[in-house]
């Protein structure tokens, strides 16, 4: 499955000074790793975004924003950002922002 090119060099520009981030390949896509934790990611050519529960909501009253349903069953926490809502460079890096204050609050993961 192919995933969006131009939004993966977008991706790949934020992340490449980051301390702790490291891009894996993941549901046939490609995912964006801080300190262990996956932020965001590529699916097609959609953004994923991992909020957390307790943003999820909110997240999805934003316009071009559903729920990462990608299993056939919505994944709470994880949203898809259409391609309308990450188009300026503002946008995408408050989309950034949000997947990295998640993760951020979450425990490092044991090596």
């Amino acid at each position: 499955m192919a995933y969006n090119e131009k939004l993966a060099e977008r991706l790949n520009k934020a992340f490449s000074r980051r301390k702790g981030a490291a891009e894996k390949k993941m549901f046939g896509g490609i995912a964006y790793i801080v300190n262990g934790h996956m932020c965001c990611g590529i699916q097609d050519n959609l953004l994923v975004v991992r909020v957390g529960p307790n943003a999820y909501e909110e997240a999805l009253k934003e316009k071009y924003t559903r729920p990462m349903d990608f299993t056939g069953r919505p994944m709470k926490g994880y949203i898809y950002v259409e391609p309308k809502g990450c188009k300026s460079d503002e946008d995408l890096k408050s989309w950034i922002e949000r997947g990295i204050k998640f993760v951020n609050s979450l425990p490092p993961k044991k090596k």
